[in-house]
């Protein structure tokens, strides 16, 4: 992922940081418990394409 990118991007639901998790090829977004997918290094910024964190793995964010 291009570091650059990575500074501008931000969850398109509320605006928020986003933390990447290279090993999972994922943007998190912890305010709203979503991962958004990267695919060929590509971030998919689209709510329904997002997976819902579960409250275990939120932790283990922190």
């Amino acid at each position: 992922m291009d570091r650059k990118l990575l500074e501008i991007l931000v969850c398109p639901v509320c605006k928020g940081e986003l933390l990447f998790r290279k090993e999972q090829q994922e943007l998190i977004c912890k305010a709203d418990r979503l991962a958004y997918p990267i695919r060929d290094d590509i971030p998919v910024m689209l709510e329904n394409e997002a997976r819902k964190i579960s409250l275990e793995e939120y932790d283990a964010l922190s």
